[in-house]
């Protein structure tokens, strides 16, 4: 009779401990040989080239996060560097029209320092403080005031020419009158003949006026009116304006010119007050401003 056979699920092969030994002295002998010789140079190559695909999928989500991130930190750089460039764009064009308005400053306060040489009177040099806003009067407030020694009445001038008159004025604080106002009147004489004249405010926006006229009096458009002296607050010879048409009423016989004041209030901010003596003129209302006696 023929013995039945164990059935056996499992093929039966070397111990595993014999198989770690033998997988270890493969590995040593690999070391060895990779150590010494390039022998297996090519393969380590061919194997790298194989598991390159695997290698670039597994890695594709870091590389997509970090490509990623390095956009948005590099939009944002942007943006920031963006930003940094407008503000010094903005700072150097402050900065710019800083140092242009301090020339022109400067300019103009060497002006005032030469017009303050050829006047005899002593003179207070003041910035405009604030101008009022009001359409109906022209005037400005400067930043000195009767603690300086500026009075009512006193003239205000700038290179060229008369400016206006100090209405009144507080310690630290005084406000003018400018020619333009109508509450303003300067005796004044025509540089070209001598011929005195009064110049007030004039009803025109930027004009003064020579009222009063007869109609064939000697003056010519481009005549040149200086200050004539006469009352005392104005010295004589500052320059006031030129005589930029004239109106003739043959009906009536009377005569109109328009002047164009030589002053330039609205250009600057800096102007000279003349120091001259106001003890022994007419007090100044608040509401009036009065440059000349009566001739």
């Amino acid at each position: 009779m023929q013995e039945q056979g164990t059935l056996r699920l499992f093929k039966r092969g070397p111990a595993i401990e014999l198989r770690a030994a033998g997988f270890l002295l493969v590995a040593a002998c690999l070391i060895v040989i990779d150590a010494r010789w390039t022998i297996l140079q090519p393969a380590r190559e061919a194997l790298a080239v194989a598991i390159y695909p695997f290698q670039r999928a597994v890695m594709a989500p870091r590389d997509l996060l970090t490509y990623f991130s390095s956009w948005t930190d590099a939009a944002s750089m942007a943006r920031s560097e963006k930003e940094a460039l407008q503000r010094q764009r903005i700072e150097l064009a402050q900065l710019s029209t800083h140092a242009a308005q301090l020339l022109s400053e400067n300019e103009q306060l060497r002006r005032l320092l030469q017009v303050s040489d050829t006047v005899t009177q002593s003179s207070v040099a003041v910035e405009v403080f604030y101008e009022p806003p009001n359409a109906f009067s022209h005037h400005l407030v400067f930043n000195k005031g009767s603690a300086d020694g500026i009075m009512p009445g006193m003239p205000v001038i700038d290179e060229g020419g008369v400016v206006g008159q100090i209405m009144r004025v507080t310690p630290f604080t005084s406000e003018a009158a400018l020619l333009t106002d109508d509450k303003v009147s300067i005796p004044v004489q025509v540089l070209r003949n001598g011929l005195r004249l009064i110049a007030f405010g004039g009803n025109q926006a930027g004009r003064i006026e020579a009222r009063y006229l007869t109609a064939d009096v000697d003056l010519e458009e481009g005549d040149t009116l200086i200050t004539s002296g006469i009352g005392g607050l104005f010295p004589a010879g500052l320059p006031v304006g030129t005589v930029e048409r004239i109106e003739r009423d043959v009906a009536s016989g009377f005569a109109l010119a328009v002047l164009k004041p030589l002053s330039h209030p609205e250009r600057y901010r800096h102007f000279l007050v003349l120091l001259v003596s106001v003890s022994d003129k007419p007090d100044l209302q608040d509401n009036q401003v009065h440059g000349e006696q009566k001739q």
